[in-house]
């Protein structure tokens, strides 16, 4: 299989991963995993490969991509509103350390057991029909969220929350690297998962208007939040309707005609747009057709056929997990306990740093197609890492403000963020077909797990001690992990960058010729 057309760098060295070759991995041939529907040769990938960029690909941004401005909103306002739920008259028997520990700590839990059941849904059953149905989920929950009457029901439906927009990761990056020309993949895949961030920002001032009581009750203000994150999301899902089904999925489970026809009127739609024909693909690829594909399979082609790929992802999610839910869940109560910010004022705080978030990817995004995955996903880890190593150091010299702090954490959160984006897109594109939405699943629930499930709950802990010392300890554990993990990147990070996904990781149905 040669490589797409717009590849700059050469196919990856068989030696220097276990099945990081062409056709190492298990299943390459006839009469492994499931037996074939049929044995076709297409050029789908390549001419989806050699798209220019589009109006069609602009839907796909923004019918996928949206959801993440909906996750950014709902978990800033419940990080903002903590102090507010635990204040007499809120409606709501709950401490502002049960919302930032155990209520951030179910959600994530939740979202890694999202993950990992709608993401075999997904490699099975298809991207479209699980990316409507998890929104679904969460959209429900979220909706239940703003009707709790008490600690346990707000738990729960934190928790079902989470469930679905786990599932929305898996669904929506396996989609969004599969419809999106390899030319532009790794920018466009930062910026989606980046505009969390926009979400983020909207969430801290809308929760500024919805915990002024000159404006709203105690107990309305915060319903209301949720209420309008539900609006949102119904209005994302008839958007989302047009998005279609990924051409690469319907090639290998036997949709073969369709994923011909889909491509077709793609193609037309863009020579009437840009008023040229296309340059004809310059690869074909042979497969034999699956309904789907046993998950000893995908276990074993992950870890047995790609064991560096499956460090470099698990060590990217940990890291990236560990900041953003230990540390960023708890960044109003830092505000609160330390520089004595009120409750209804935090927001504007945390506005700021969502900023710094989204123009991290926004502004670093294209350097990952250009500079290089291994060159950036290790530099932003590092850099980040070491930025926090410094912010905890001054932090417990009490040289930092309210504001300053803010400063510091908007430049940390800058390459950070950018770093923690690549995580998703790098899992997403090292691993063959047949495994992305499961190995999406599982890195990030494994990696979340480790770092958002106990990180919310130790620094939920440290954080309530009022003692500077176990602060400055929970930024230090989050630094030591970036660096780590951008460490790791530098020595096992995939030369991916403008190369189809074919040619990173060759699919497990490929025929040989």
């Amino acid at each position: 299989m040669t490589a797409s057309p717009t590849s700059s760098e050469p196919p990856p060295d068989p030696g220097s991963d276990p099945g990081s070759g062409p056709g190492s991995g298990p299943g390459s041939g006839p009469g492994s995993g499931t037996a074939p529907e049929a044995t076709v040769t297409t050029a789908v990938p390549a001419r989806l490969d050699r798209l220019p960029w589009s109006h069609w690909h602009w839907m796909i941004v923004v019918g996928l991509g949206t959801v993440w401005i909906l996750d950014g909103l709902e978990v800033t306002t419940v990080g903002n509103i903590a102090s507010r739920l635990s204040e007499e008259g809120s409606g709501l028997a709950i401490s502002s350390a049960q919302v930032t520990g155990i209520a951030a700590a179910l959600y994530v839990a939740g979202a890694c057991a999202g993950a990992l059941f709608f993401g075999r849904l997904t490699d099975k059953y298809g991207r479209k029909k699980l990316f409507m149905v998890t929104l679904a989920v969460y959209l429900g929950a979220t909706a239940l969220t703003a009707l709790s009457f008490d600690a346990w029901w707000f738990f729960l439906f934190r928790f079902l929350t989470g469930f679905g927009i786990g599932g929305e990761y898996a669904a929506i990056n396996s989609a969004i690297d599969e419809l999106i020309p390899s030319k532009y993949r790794g920018r466009v895949d930062l910026v989606i998962n980046g505009s969390y961030w926009l979400g983020a920002i909207g969430g801290s001032l809308l929760s500024v208007v919805m915990l002024n009581t000159d404006i709203f009750p105690k107990d309305l203000g915060w319903r209301l939040t949720f209420a309008l994150g539900v609006v949102l999301g119904l209005v994302i899902l008839l958007v989302r309707r047009h998005v279609p089904e990924s051409p690469r999925w319907q090639l290998i489970h036997g949709h073969g005609e369709k994923a011909e026809e889909l491509v077709s009127s793609v193609e037309r739609e863009i020579e009437r747009e840009k008023g040229e024909p296309l340059p004809p693909p310059d690869r074909e690829i042979t497969i034999h057709q699956r309904k789907s594909i046993g998950f000893g399979l995908i276990a074993k082609t992950v870890f047995r056929d790609y064991p560096k790929r499956a460090v470099l992802g698990l060590s990217l999610f940990v890291g990236q997990a560990f900041l953003y839910n230990a540390i960023t869940f708890g960044f109003g109560a830092i505000l609160t306990k330390f520089f004595d910010v009120p409750s209804g004022s935090t927001g504007y705080y945390f506005a700021v740093i969502a900023a710094g978030n989204f123009l991290g990817p926004l502004f670093l995004g294209k350097l990952f197609d250009t500079v290089g995955r291994r060159i950036m996903i290790s530099s932003t880890y590092i850099v980040s890492g070491v930025l926090l190593f410094l912010t905890a150091w001054l932090f417990d010299r009490g040289s930092l403000s309210a504001a300053t702090l803010t400063a510091c954490w908007c430049v940390v959160l800058f390459f950070a963020s950018a770093g923690a984006s690549s995580a998703y897109l790098t899992v997403s594109e090292i691993f063959p077909m047949e495994t992305r939405a499961m190995a999406i699943a599982f890195f990030y629930a494994i990696g979340t797990a480790a770092g958002g499930i106990s990180g919310p709950l130790i620094f939920a802990k440290l954080t309530e001690s009022g003692v500077v010392g176990d602060t400055v300890l929970a930024f230090q554990i989050g630094a030591g992990l970036m660096c780590a993990a951008g460490l790791v990147a530098a020595v096992f990070a995939v030369k991916a960058e403008r190369r189809s996904l074919e040619d990173i990781a060759e699919p497990l149905s490929t025929v040989k010729r």
